[in-house]
């Protein structure tokens, strides 16, 4: 046992060696753990920040002041002032995302109950934007016409008090969630390219011949591939939660770092080992990445990380089931946002740890199948 712990180690070293010298593999992996997080999470937000608003006012009344004032930073920019004539040009130019028309005697007409209408015009191209900032504008106008009227006493008693307690993200922020979207995203690709792209070396290279002629297993050989290649993914996603996720960008993270870190590690089993199947089926860097492309493009779309398991097919979300990517974005989401202790992701991680079984088994077959080949 103590002679195969030594031949894996020292294979795992002569794998971090040859991944030191691999340019193209070490920029991809510096780029995806710093600006593929940083830039999508701080650039792609999908709130609505800083949203272009003009105001035609031809009433004039205190009443319509304290609507353009109540239009603050940092949703909207200061409301601009325009005229009737300016609105379609303004439109067909983009300039504004929202412009409000208030019509001539609307405080009046409000006043005495007349119900005037008020024109909300929504360049509807900027979709994310148009649709949650028209109901910021809303709601900011009833706010207005409300307080306006004397206060919620005059306003129509609901039959129902709602009170909304958002948790986990209080202040309805893009940028959490984007962060780690993406950071889940680097691991499945880095844990899915690396390992493969390490056996697909030793046979472009011609190593794995001399690999053939020492006394080591196929289960050596895999287990020093992936445990070297799987160290590199968990030092990288160390680093990027706390220099890039948590410094760079200023998010908390609510739950615990070491047990997060465990869970990738076993989730990188799993991934390591299908991709090291997926490269005793190709013989080339091409194949692999043709083989393996869609493979991560279907574990990532339906994953659960973009879109929500239940909104998918109920047979879609069974099958599922039986990829470690849905169970890996499950507990990483509960760690990561909501703050769960292993009481509460251990059946995630039990499930991405024998899905990980599974595919090393499959793998070592096919993997000593193609060294039996190779040596005859």
């Amino acid at each position: 046992m103590r002679e195969r712990l030594e031949h894996i180690y020292r294979l795992g070293i002569k794998e971090l060696c040859s991944l030191r010298h691999d340019a193209v593999m070490m920029f991809l992996i510096v780029y995806a753990f710093t600006y593929a997080i940083y830039a999508p999470a701080r650039q792609a937000s999908t709130e609505v920040r800083n949203a272009a608003v003009a105001i035609v006012d031809e009433d004039g009344s205190p009443l319509s002041r304290r609507i353009h004032d109540a239009l603050l930073p940092p949703r909207f920019l200061p409301p601009a002032p325009l005229t009737v004539q300016e609105i379609d040009a303004a439109m067909d130019t983009g300039r504004y995302t929202f412009i409000i028309d208030i019509p001539p005697d609307f405080q009046t007409d409000v006043v005495r109950g007349r119900h005037p209408t008020m024109q909300l015009n929504v360049d509807a191209t900027a979709m994310t934007q148009a649709g949650t900032g028209a109901g910021y504008i809303q709601s900011i106008i009833a706010q207005e016409l409300t307080a306006f009227l004397g206060g919620p006493a005059v306003a129509a008693k609901p039959p129902v008090a709602l009170v909304i307690r958002v948790q986990f993200n209080p202040n309805l922020e893009v940028s959490p969630f984007m962060a780690v979207v993406q950071l889940i995203n680097s691991i499945t690709l880095l844990a899915m390219f690396l390992a493969g792209a390490a056996l697909i070396r030793e046979r472009e290279h011609g190593t794995i011949e001399h690999l053939l002629v020492m006394p080591l297993t196929p289960t050596e050989i895999m287990l020093a591939k992936i445990w070297a290649n799987g160290l590199v993914i968990v030092v990288a996603t160390t680093l990027s939660l706390r220099l890039v996720v948590q410094w760079g960008l200023g998010l908390a993270i609510a739950g615990s770092m070491v047990l997060f870190v465990a869970g990738v590690a076993i989730y990188l089993f799993a991934i390591a080992s299908l991709s090291i199947f997926l490269a005793t089926l190709t013989r080339s860097m091409p194949q692999f990445a043709l083989l393996a492309f869609p493979v991560f493009i279907i574990m990532n779309l339906l994953s659960g990380g973009n879109t929500p398991l239940d909104s998918m097919p109920q047979l879609l979300q069974t099958v599922m089931q039986g990829s470690p990517s849905t169970h890996f974005v499950s507990f990483a989401q509960a760690i990561l946002y909501r703050g769960a202790g292993f009481d509460i992701v251990w059946p995630e991680f039990a499930a991405t740890a024998v899905i990980g079984a599974v595919f090393f088994v499959g793998a070592l077959l096919r993997f000593r199948k193609a060294l039996t080949v190779m040596q005859t």
